[in-house]
């Protein structure tokens, strides 16, 4: 049986980054802290609940020109919004008066708008339509990383926790927790994406749907979706576990069906796969995820389809960690020929490694233990690989980022290494 999560001061979670100043998570003791102090002064927040926290070097500084470099950072932006547990969705959204939802936030947000997020505790089962343009995204930001929680909330209306249909839209450092449904619809997605030019970035998105029953319905923790004609974006650095009942395999951790990139992320513990392509998915990018003790660790696939006639092509594999899952890397439905796989470690998956078609093969491949730092296919595995690792220094500088999973930067110096993390 897996071991639960909780999220208390009896059983406080923390991934630690070894040999690193960073922590990956703060502790939920010391963010439920956070949370109930923003909620006790009902409204009144203060400067430091909107401060960056938890994130790299570039994200603290929240400076302008970072750009791309840190998975979290956020470029200055001309318009500022705030939500806090305590505020209200009748005030003007300022830091004096913050707003209360996400939501009210949305509707307020123009192009070229950051909404900071306080930490503390928020109703999910809302929808986003609210778009930048290239010029000027909107930031969605939780000011802590993983401190504004996303819960279901008394009577759930919806099947998404956050269904986002804006373009030019970034979601950052939110913690989607389905763990304890109420009344109402269950959630089978965490965050649902519909837009275009997307990034999804530095989020924690666990045990969604794992109290659902199997349907063809489906679900997934991260869903970019070609339904509404979206394209073109990313799901970077995010960790997903404990996704979908054991053993259906409707359910994966980060489903993409459109064009853009999956890179950076740690995902483990899914019903079926732990990256699943689908629909009218090609033109991507998997590069540098790290996946493990899932049904599948990386379906490249098309079919189902909604505006194309596939195949899924033009998809490249490269970088991954891929292990202990049942099945490794495999290609199903229609796929192209010009699908290519490059540098990944797959090990120890228990049906099979590898399954291509079209006679296509793969390059670079690492066969062995990856000698991971802590790993285990209960509780809270440390999937940072130790330095004797057979991953360090094995990885391609193709598609790699400037940074890792805990938006630390890769080591040009050693080479770039498999899997989410730089050692």
């Amino acid at each position: 049986m897996q071991k639960r999560l909780s999220f208390n001061a009896e059983n406080s979670l923390k991934l630690v980054l070894a040999g690193s100043a960073l922590l990956l998570l703060a502790g939920p003791d010391s963010l439920h802290a956070a949370q109930q102090a923003a909620a006790a002064r009902h409204g009144q927040a203060t400067p430091a609940d909107f401060t960056l926290r938890g994130y790299g070097a570039a994200a603290r500084t929240g400076g302008p020109g970072m750009g791309a470099r840190a998975t979290t950072a956020v470029p200055a932006t001309r318009h500022h919004l705030y939500v806090a547990p305590g505020g209200s969705d009748g005030n003007p959204g300022t830091s004096a008066a913050p707003l209360r939802s996400i939501a009210q936030a949305a509707r307020k947000a123009q192009p070229d708008t950051t909404v900071f997020v306080a930490p503390g505790t928020y109703d999910g089962s809302f929808k986003t339509t609210a778009s930048g343009h290239a010029g000027g995204r909107i930031y969605y930001v939780s000011t802590t990383r993983w401190g504004a929680v996303i819960v279901p909330p008394a009577k759930s209306n919806a099947k998404h926790g956050w269904d986002n249909r804006g373009n030019y839209v970034d979601i950052v450092g939110f913690h989607v927790d389905g763990s304890a449904p109420r009344s109402g619809k269950r959630w089978t997605v965490g965050i649902y994406n519909g837009g275009s030019y997307d990034n999804i970035r530095g989020n924690w998105v666990h045990h969604i749907a794992d109290k659902s029953k199997c349907t063809s319905g489906g679900g997934s923790a991260i869903g970019v979706d070609s339904y509404f004609k979206g394209i073109q974006s990313n799901v970077i650095g995010n960790l997903v576990h404990d996704i979908g009942p054991a053993g259906c395999r409707y359910v994966q951790g980060i489903y993409l069906s459109t064009s853009g990139s999956i890179q950076n992320n740690v995902v483990y513990r899914v019903a079926e796969g732990a990256i699943h392509l689908w629909h009218d998915a090609r033109d991507v990018i998997i590069a540098n995820n790290t996946v493990a003790a899932s049904n599948t660790g990386i379906i490249v696939g098309g079919g189902d389809y909604y505006h194309t006639s596939g195949p899924a092509d033009r998809i490249q594999v490269v970088s991954n960690i891929v292990f202990d899952n049942r099945m490794g890397i495999s290609e199903q439905g229609r796929t192209g020929r010009n699908n290519s796989y490059r540098n990944n470690l797959v090990y120890a998956n228990s049906s099979y490694n590898w399954k291509l078609n079209n006679g296509l093969g793969h390059s670079g491949t690492v066969t062995s233990d990856p000698l991971l730092h802590a790993y285990s296919r209960s509780g809270v595995p440390n999937l940072k690989p130790s330095v004797s690792s057979p991953a360090v220094g094995r990885g391609s500088d193709m598609h790699a980022l400037h940074y890792d999973f805990a938006d630390q930067p890769r080591n040009h110096g050693t080479g770039f290494d498999i899997g989410a993390y730089q050692h």
